[in-house]
């Protein structure tokens, strides 16, 4: 089927062209890390974790929030959703990808990831978090290639594909929850110590997944002859809705907690987000940037004339997702390492060579997407056609 992808006008060939330029240029920049070491990035002592870490988790939740497609899809016959189930499956494949790539590019020297083989942990979560992520890019591959390949033949899936994909919707779930316990499994940042951080990783991915897909079908019924359907899009519309506002909830919860207890461990680490501590406030924009992003959207979806509108709703997807994006990527890890133990606030930033390297692996990603979604979508034309 990927003779499928190399067939395209000049636009389609321009923007692969492009990409690849970026990912030449941050794979450049990451040979000059690997070469002088973490030093040249914004991480420290007090901040091990930084801008790698903090797009890995969030990736980690679009990929599970594809899920919200396959299980009504396949667990409850909603054949609806049979037009953009691919979609959602070759996002995560692309989402787990550079979740992946951003593991190496933090370890400095990414040899050590074969560690995880070599000698297993099963006592670590990261074990588990391998485990998890490798499964779910697996099946995901093995689950979508031969389901669009059945769909381009006029047959039937296999039946040997029925267990895999009952499997991977509770490994969809597993993968999110893992990566909260890396989290809330270490009890000396207190920020992270809180039992609904699963509950709410997996809220702010079954809103942030979604919102991407909704972003891409407005792209490909704007762009190509493929349409996924009004009827989708306003189904997966909902979804989101609905998630992020649990995900709001969630965060609120944490919020009452930690003020009406009192307790410094967690309270200081709000403060230093919203208000700024001991005179550092670098994130303070951000959040509330976030918060205001984030109540925006949800007026925006609730509202069914106005979560209607294609273009509303694409400047609503658009919020969630960048409000997600702040509140689990930068608030979630700086938040964690903000203050230190001992309550002393050494702020990060990412530094240049941080931030195109990260680029280039959002390239290798929409290279990635770009040629699967090619794929996918001559298969549907061909089948509409037929």
């Amino acid at each position: 089927m990927l003779e499928l992808a190399v067939k395209g006008n000049k636009w389609y060939w321009g923007w692969l062209v492009v990409l690849l330029g970026v990912i030449g240029a941050g794979f450049g920049l990451y040979l000059m890390q690997l070469k002088l070491g973490l030093g040249i990035t914004g991480m420290s002592r007090d901040v091990s974790w930084g801008f790698y870490i903090a797009n890995f988790t969030y990736l980690v939740g679009v990929a599970a929030g594809g899920v919200m497609v396959v299980l009504p899809y396949y667990l409850h016959d909603y054949k609806a959703y049979g037009k953009i189930t691919i979609l959602g499956e070759f996002l995560a494949i692309a989402a787990i990808v550079m979740c992946l790539l951003f593991i190496l590019v933090d370890l400095g020297q990414p040899m050590r990831a074969f560690n995880v083989l070599i000698y297993p942990t099963p006592n670590s979560v990261l074990f588990y978090d391998a485990i998890v992520l490798n499964g779910y890019l697996f099946l995901n591959l093995v689950i979508g290639w031969n389901v669009l390949e059945a769909e381009r033949n006029g047959v039937h899936y296999q039946g040997w594909l029925k267990p895999l994909i009952y499997i991977s919707i509770p490994w969809a779930v597993s993968i999110h929850t893992v990566t909260a316990y890396l989290y809330c499994g270490l009890p000396g940042r207190h920020f992270w110590l809180t039992a609904i951080l699963a509950p709410r990783f997996l809220a702010s991915a079954f809103a942030a997944g979604p919102a991407l897909l909704i972003l891409l079908c407005l792209f490909i019924r704007r762009f190509t002859n493929f349409d996924p359907g009004k009827e989708q899009i306003q189904a997966l519309a909902k979804t989101v809705a609905y998630a992020i506002c649990l995900n709001v909830f969630f965060f609120l919860c944490e919020v009452f907690v930690a003020f009406y207890s009192n307790i410094p461990g967690h309270t200081t680490h709000l403060k230093y987000l919203f208000a700024g501590l001991h005179g550092h406030g670098a994130l303070v924009p951000w959040m509330w940037a976030a918060m205001i992003m984030g109540f925006t959207a949800i007026v925006m979806l609730l509202v069914p004339r106005w979560r209607a509108r294609h273009g509303l709703l694409g400047i609503a997807c658009v919020l969630v997702f960048g409000c997600t994006w702040i509140d689990k990527g930068l608030g979630m890890m700086a938040g964690g390492f903000i203050p230190n133990p001992l309550h002393e606030v050494t702020e990060y930033a990412p530094t240049g060579i941080e931030i195109m390297i990260t680029i280039g692996i959002y390239a290798l990603g929409a290279f990635l997407l770009t040629v699967f979604y090619k794929t996918a979508v001559g298969v549907k034309l061909e089948v509409e056609t037929e």
